[in-house]
């Protein structure tokens, strides 16, 4: 993608990102970032600032290959403040030359037309108002989302087009959003997740440092509920050696049952290129002694083995059993996770975290 025709302002040519980076070449995919003017927002890294941006198009069709249950996606964001160590999508930072780690945490590249331009493709002939899953790549309630309000204009374009979406988010931003959704809901097929992997708050301060708590992300589950729009839970990731055990499983569970989560998917920890690495070097510091358990489970590629990830599935479903949480009737464009982890390396590339959309 060629940056420099797509920024609000053209850069200065002679600033320069502390990036530790070779200088870049024209037309390489970093065009424009070398210099990018930056807007200073709250994340959860000191140094984060956005780059504005405007869009050649927001509506983005998913790769038949992919094999999601979705098939087109709005990302009004790329790179995610909520800095969670283990982020799946850290890799495609790298696309624009800059690294999967804190530069995916501080470097938020932000669509500033987005709103416009869903419009504009949502009006188009060629549109056949096929649900929209947003919440594929990184957070559209990212705290850059509380400066720029993107997703307020993004639904209000889809409630005016009675476009059937989802949404799957960490932030308590989409309670700004809470009477768009409940008006988007009353012309079409509308579903909302909230992904929590674990209450355990000094965890979620370790690796979610710029997310919102784990408790303030039930409250979004409690007041969707409330406004009658069913809120289900990713419970996602499921940490090993972190979040995996019976006791901590359970004071999960029975916090999301509680909260009101209509249905609750669990998903292991799977570590991908650029996750990978960038959640290695946290533990090596951290947790050094949980290295020899995730080099022993990760050692054939980004997925546990198989036996471990129904272990850690059944002791979510007898907790969901012991809390009274029965199997929901679904809406119909809610999707969950395939009951059984591909096995084939081509499988496993696949299968997506957020199939729950």
């Amino acid at each position: 993608m060629r940056w420099e025709r797509q920024r609000t302002s053209p850069p200065v040519e002679e600033a320069a990102l502390p990036l530790g980076l070779p200088e870049p070449v024209r037309g390489s995919g970093r065009a424009g970032l070398r210099s990018p003017d930056p807007v200073p927002i709250e994340a959860g890294t000191e140094d984060a600032y956005a780059i504005e941006v405007h869009a050649k198009s927001i509506i983005n069709r998913v790769p038949g290959e992919s094999a999601v249950p979705f098939g087109w996606t709005i990302n009004p964001y790329r790179g995610c403040g909520h800095a969670c160590r283990y982020c799946f999508a850290r890799r495609t930072h790298t696309y624009l030359d800059l690294d999967a780690g804190h530069d995916f945490d501080s470097k938020i590249v932000v669509k500033v037309n987005a709103g416009a331009l869903l419009r504009k493709e949502l009006s188009s002939p060629r549109w056949c108002g096929e649900p929209i899953a947003m919440g594929t790549t990184t957070d559209p309630y990212q705290r850059a989302e509380g400066r720029y309000g993107l997703m307020r204009e993004i639904i209000a374009a889809l409630r005016d087009r009675a476009n059937p979406f989802s949404i799957l988010t960490k932030g308590t931003l989409i309670l700004r959003d809470l009477d768009l959704v409940v008006q988007a809901a009353e012309v079409a097929p509308v579903s909302v997740a909230v992904s929590v992997g674990s209450v355990d708050e000094q965890l979620w301060r370790a690796v979610e440092p710029g997310a919102p708590s784990p408790l303030r992300r039930l409250d979004v589950v409690r007041r969707f509920a409330d406004a009658g729009i069913g809120c289900s839970v990713l419970m996602a990731p499921i940490l090993p050696g972190l979040s995996d055990g019976p006791e901590q499983i359970d004071a999960t569970v029975r916090e999301l049952v509680a909260a009101g989560a209509a249905s609750i998917t669990p998903l292991v920890l799977h570590l991908r290129p650029g996750a990978r690495e960038w959640y290695h070097a946290w533990l090596s510091r951290e947790r050094p002694d949980l290295l020899p358990l995730h080099e022993r489970l990760y050692r054939n590629g980004a997925y546990a083995p198989k036996a471990y990830q129904r272990e850690v599935v059944d002791r979510v479903e007898q907790a969901k059993r012991r809390h009274g949480l029965v199997r929901p009737q679904r809406p119909g464009n809610f999707r969950t996770q395939q009951p059984d982890p591909p096995q084939s390396d081509a499988e496993r590339d696949q299968a997506r975290q957020l199939s729950l959309l």
